[in-house]
């Protein structure tokens, strides 16, 4: 009798530890929890989509690690706010186009691993002609984390709903240099009268967006960050697919 005590009590701890270990793997760690994440055009529909790290048209010059569909995700409570801003531009004649969105902290990588390699300038006259590559850590264009890591940032702009077209913004998506921060003045724009119709349209995108709990950073635009972003510490790294 007493050996089958023991028996069964070697058996017991093995099924036990069988168990624990299952729910160990079946409980992702939370840098691999998408389980709060939603494709943001099953939210919003007709938004537009040009993923440009899924693409080869990127500062980088070549797919960014962790992009494996061409779809924009987020957390459920930006994209919500988002739609929100998106049917109020939606009623002034406007569609958003979307360039990023949740960016898994192995892309973040991916882009310091290029940053280092100051020899590979393969896509500098296109984004970055007239910064050296070797500052632009020091610059701040690049560095270790991204607010898009965290799941409630995205990168967009607006195009006419009529006409298909993009609005001029004054410098295209991931332009490292001083005509794409929010407070630029417009320099050499001013002179065509150019930069009047920019920051009117800049103007548009901004009100929306902030109307409806995003904020800015003070170098992009583009880029927008939910205020009450649901998971402010957490650095998310699952890749980027449905």
């Amino acid at each position: 009798m007493r050996k089958m005590k023991i028996t069964l009590g070697i058996v017991v701890g093995i099924a036990l530890s069988v168990t624990l270990t299952t729910c160990q793997l079946r409980t992702p760690k939370p840098e691999m929890d998408r389980s709060q994440f939603v494709v943001i055009t099953d939210i919003v529909p007709d938004a537009i989509l040009e993923i440009r790290y899924y693409s080869t048209y990127n500062f980088v010059g070549e797919r960014i690690d962790g992009y494996e569909q061409p779809i924009a995700l987020m957390t459920r409570q930006a994209a919500d706010s988002l739609k929100a801003a998106c049917d109020e531009l939606k009623a002034q004649g406007y569609r958003i186009k979307i360039w990023d969105a949740y960016r898994p902290q192995r892309a973040v990588n991916h882009f310091i691993r290029w940053a280092e390699n100051v020899q590979d300038t393969t896509m500098k006259a296109v984004f970055y002609p007239t910064v050296d590559k070797s500052l632009l850590f020091e610059q701040g264009y690049i560095m270790a984390r991204s607010g898009h890591s965290r799941g409630s940032t995205v990168d967009l702009t607006l195009v006419n709903a009529a006409t298909g077209k993009e609005l001029d913004m004054g410098s295209p998506f991931d332009w490292f240099g001083i005509e794409s921060h929010p407070d630029y003045t417009g320099g050499p724009l001013k002179e065509d009268g150019r930069w009047g119709r920019v920051w009117k349209n800049r103007q548009i995108l901004w009100n929306a967006m902030q109307k409806h709990g995003f904020k800015m950073i003070d170098s992009e635009w583009w880029h927008f960050t939910l205020e009450n972003e649901p998971f402010p510490d957490t650095y998310f790294d699952f890749p980027v697919r449905e």
